[in-house]
């Protein structure tokens, strides 16, 4: 029994040898760079390459193809020829209707005949003379003339209304004296188809110096 228990002791007193070895072993790595070593030769250093990525100008793409038009193709229209039936009965009441005659338009009806119009004359007879109205103003300065007078004559003969001058002799006091004369005046009323009606008319009134 005591042979048994030396043998065990002498068994740990060997392996706690060997730990104690194996850890001074260890330390003394440790110190003289046998760790970095060993760690060299387990896993090398690694190595890193740059490379710089060279960038390629991409060419613009060609351009399309131009694009032809095609000229449209004209096809000439086909002939085509339609026969259609006449239907008789059509043609029947056509000629029916056209045999028929046809009414003549009634002529225009005649234009009136133009109506026959005399104008008023100067009755001499029965009107004054233009000398018992000449301004004496005018006869002391030896003044002539010739005013256009308007007057309206009525069916008997007489100046109706007020009568005017259209053209003046060249002085007042002679176209005054020529509308005081028109008033005064008588005169063959005018006519339409010979029948006495009232109508305006124009006339002279001369004043003209007499020795």
């Amino acid at each position: 029994m005591a042979a048994y228990v030396q043998q065990n002791n002498s068994r740990r007193a060997v392996v706690l040898a060997i730990i104690i070895a194996f850890h001074l072993l260890l330390l003394y790595g440790l110190v003289t760079g046998l760790a970095r070593k060993v760690v060299e030769v387990i896993a090398p250093p690694l190595v890193t390459d740059i490379i710089e990525e060279i960038q390629q100008d991409e060419a613009p793409p060609p351009p399309p193809p131009p694009q032809m038009e095609r000229p449209p193709v004209e096809v000439p229209p086909p002939d085509v020829t339609i026969d259609i039936p006449m239907d008789t009965t059509t043609t029947t009441a056509i000629s029916d209707v056209t045999d028929r005659p046809v009414p003549v338009a009634p002529p225009p009806p005649p234009p009136p005949p133009p109506v026959n119009r005399v104008a008023p004359r100067l009755d001499v007879r029965r009107s004054p003379p233009t000398d018992d109205f000449y301004p004496p103003s005018a006869r002391r300065a030896e003044i002539e003339g010739v005013s256009t007078v308007r007057a309206c004559v009525s069916p008997d003969g007489r100046t109706t209304g007020e009568p005017t001058i259209t053209k003046s002799a060249g002085n007042s006091s002679l176209d005054e004296a020529a509308i005081k004369w028109a008033k005064r005046a008588r005169w063959s009323p005018g006519t339409e188809d010979g029948k006495a009606v009232e109508m305006c008319s124009q006339f002279n009134v001369r004043f003209k110096l007499t020795n």
